[in-house]
This record gives structure tokens, C-alpha cells and sequence, in this order.
């Protein structure tokens, strides 16, 4: 069972304590989507081990109008990555099944790395989730933001070379891919 936060101030705080991301969900009780996250996606062993170990979780219900508003959600389920500071990272809109879950939320824990210059760490986030769910919908975001991470740290052109000739390889029909064809001028 995943250790829900329900008060956003009490995970903020924690996630400072324990050096973490936060992963918030806002749900309806009423929407299919969020039915089946918690039925099918937040029961599943790997995803309730992955969320447990690596990020705070908080959830909270749409109803709640004040952070619904500060966050503009408009559909759930809406899964968004804030770094320690409440700051965003990443947004997720829509059912995500269990083998797409940990993908998804290794990209924003990588994202907020990126955003905060923890490039080492933001490489070591991309890599783990290349590694570990290299055909899931985040993977070809990881892979470009991967080489970003690497050329940030180092200032080489060379990680830049490389997203394109990666992704060409492994995802050519990625939006992704395309996004990265003007590294092949460097």
C-alpha cells in the first residue's frame, strides 16, 4: 500500500527531510482513470515499492479548490513531480498503467534534477530509468535530456551528438528524435 501524504504543507516538509521529490495526484473519486490507477497501477508490487522508496507521495482530491487552482488541474487523474521546494517539474494527465508508472515518474525525478543543475544526478535518474524501462513512453525523453544533463555538466557538444544518433537507433519515429536532428549540425 502506498503511504499517501494528504496535507501538502506535512509532505513538503518531509520530502525536505528526506532529500525527495514529491509525487501529487489529484482524483475525483468519480473518474474512471483514477479508479483504475488505484485499482490496477497503485496495487501493483514494483510501483508500490518504487513510490515508497523514492518519492513523498501526496493525494489529494480535486474537490479541494485552493491547490486545484494552484496547480490548474482541469482533468485527473493529473500526476505532477515537485521538487523539494514544491516547485514543477513534471505533469502526467491521464491513466498510466503499471508499466509506465515508474518510467514516468524517474523522468521527473530526473527533470527536477536537470532544473536544479544536479546534473550528475539527473544523468544517474535517465540512466536508471533507460535501464530499467527502456520501452516505456518516457524513455525517449529520458535519452534527450540525458545528453542535455551530460553537456550541461561538461560544456562537451559531444552528448548532444549522441541523443540524435541514440534515438534515431532506438525511437526513430519519437518526437523526440526530430527534436534532437539539429544536434546533427554541431
Amino acid at each position: 500500500m502506498i503511504p499517501w501524504e494528504t496535507d501538502m504543507g506535512k509532505a513538503l516538509a518531509r520530502a525536505k527531510a528526506e532529500q525527495k521529490t514529491v509525487l501529487l495526484e489529484f482524483f475525483s473519486p468519480q473518474c474512471i482513470g483514477c479508479k483504475q490507477m488505484e485499482e490496477v497501477t497503485f496495487v501493483d508490487d514494483n510501483v508500490v515499492n518504487f513510490i515508497g522508496d523514492r518519492v513523498v507521495p501526496v493525494r489529494i482530491p480535486v474537490s479541494s479548490t485552493t491547490q486545484t487552482g494552484d496547480f490548474r488541474v482541469s482533468w485527473t487523474p493529473t500526476l505532477i513531480t515537485l521538487d523539494l521546494y514544491g516547485r514543477e517539474h513534471q505533469r502526467t494527465v491521464g491513466y498510466l498503467p503499471p508499466d509506465e508508472m515508474v518510467g514516468s515518474v524517474l523522468l521527473g525525478i530526473g527533470k527536477a534534477c536537470l532544473d536544479n543543475g544536479q546534473f550528475n544526478e539527473a544523468v544517474n535518474q535517465f540512466t536508471t530509468l533507460l535501464n530499467g524501462c527502456p520501452k516505456s513512453a518516457a524513455a525517449p525523453e529520458a535519452v534527450y535530456l540525458r545528453g542535455v544533463a551530460r553537456f550541461s555538466s561538461s560544456h562537451d557538444p559531444t552528448p548532444l551528438k549522441e541523443i540524435y544518433q541514440q534515438l534515431s537507433k532506438e525511437y526513430p519515429d519519437s518526437d523526440w528524435t526530430k527534436r534532437a536532428q539539429p544536434f546533427t549540425l554541431l
